[in-house]
């Protein structure tokens, strides 16, 4: 199961991403020698008339398409090779291209990633419509308390109205959900309203571990205090409104990612959370067998990490690329060949460094290591 997930999601989303770049390249008449799904050795493939490679190749870890005058799969340019191209064929090479040429074929990518997810949220708003109170919006005033309360512990009592966190205006229980969920162990001050008069109260969101059917385990946040019942109802959606839910989500599921590699960066998370394509397989197969539903949803999340993890300013990466086109729009010059080479090299240790990390954390995730 977690071998047909895996190649459902990732097989797919990869081979979108690389077509991005591929599409957008040939619309600027730029030559792709190779097309590639995976690294390393060639299983299979064949050459089309315009001199293309198409493979598969041995190690399903992402996928490239090496244009001309590429030294490599990250692309990073030949200077031999490319002094050595006739005037004449220089029209094909990537980078002898503009630079907002080059910047859109390298963009183009990741783009094709957020597409998909946009598409995919926008499907679900239009079949399923979107959730909305019935009567009054929810309000924010606590009803009762968990068993363990880090709210109640600090002085915060039934029908306290939390007005705000940390400044942030707090209009339904779901905007104090995304103030806390993802923030364990943080130091944060509600505003709350008791009786007409504005307190400020300091708490500690509780840090818990949340285990799903499957034994996966997370930490979130947690005040410790439910609403009062509230009911909703699915409303339909037309496709205007569709497409402002999806991008919404978007932003919603980037700020997230944002913040959870903010916390490991900072040392708030555990590195042990980062996962690579192991997990990725795993979870895969875990939401394949709960059903198409749960399964397409999966897809749209990892398409926007995928277009995520591509825009980081790393070298070898589409991110790294456009940070180099961002620094050769400055300097009106390209960053110099030795320094490309550099940055290039040294973004490759770090990539091949983190998948080192990350298919550690993976293996120990899983149930055969007591994960």
């Amino acid at each position: 199961m977690y071998i047909v997930g895996f190649l459902l999601v990732l097989g797919p989303l990869i081979t979108i991403h690389e077509f991005g770049h591929y599409l957008v390249g040939r619309l600027f008449g730029v030559q792709a020698e190779a097309f590639s799904i995976g690294f390393g050795k060639e299983i299979a493939g064949w050459t089309d008339r315009r001199g293309t490679r198409w493979k598969l190749s041995a190690l399903p870890l992402g996928g490239y398409v090496q244009f001309k005058g590429d030294m490599n799969p990250a692309s990073i340019p030949d200077t031999e090779k490319l002094a050595a191209i006739p005037a004449e064929e220089r029209a094909g090479s990537f980078h002898f291209k503009p630079l907002w040429q080059r910047a859109l074929i390298v963009f183009a990518g990741p783009a094709t990633n957020v597409i998909v997810a946009l598409a995919i949220f926008a499907g679900f708003a239009m079949v399923f419509g979107k959730a909305e109170p019935v009567g009054p919006v929810e309000p924010t005033v606590v009803a009762r308390f968990a068993d363990e309360s880090a709210a109640r512990d600090a002085g915060v009592r039934i029908g306290d109205d939390i007005v705000a966190i940390d400044g942030e205006t707090t209009e339904s229980f779901a905007d104090i959900l995304h103030a806390v969920t993802l923030y364990p162990d943080k130091r944060v001050t509600l505003t709350i309203d008791r009786d007409g008069s504005r307190l400020a109260v300091p708490v500690t969101i509780a840090s818990t571990i949340e285990e799903d059917s499957f034994g996966n385990r997370s930490k979130i946040g947690r005040l410790g205090i439910y609403s009062g019942v509230q009911e909703y109802r699915s409303v339909p959606v037309g496709p205007g409104e569709a497409a402002v839910l999806a991008v919404d989500q978007s932003i919603g599921v980037t700020r997230m990612m944002v913040t959870g590699i903010v916390q490991i960066v900072t040392g708030q998370r555990s590195v042990a959370e980062l996962g690579g394509p192991i997990k990725i397989a795993k979870y895969s197969g875990e939401q394949f067998s709960l059903g198409a539903e749960r399964f397409v949803w999966f897809v749209a999340l990892i398409s926007l990490n995928l277009a995520f993890i591509n825009l980081l300013p790393i070298p070898a990466l589409d991110g790294g690329h456009l940070a180099f086109y961002a620094a050769e729009a400055v300097r009106r010059k390209p960053v110099g060949p030795r320094g490309q080479e550099i940055a290039f090299r040294t973004g490759i240790a770090l990539v091949l460094a983190l998948m080192v990390l990350v298919t550690i954390n993976d293996l120990v995730s899983l149930p055969i290591f007591g994960g």
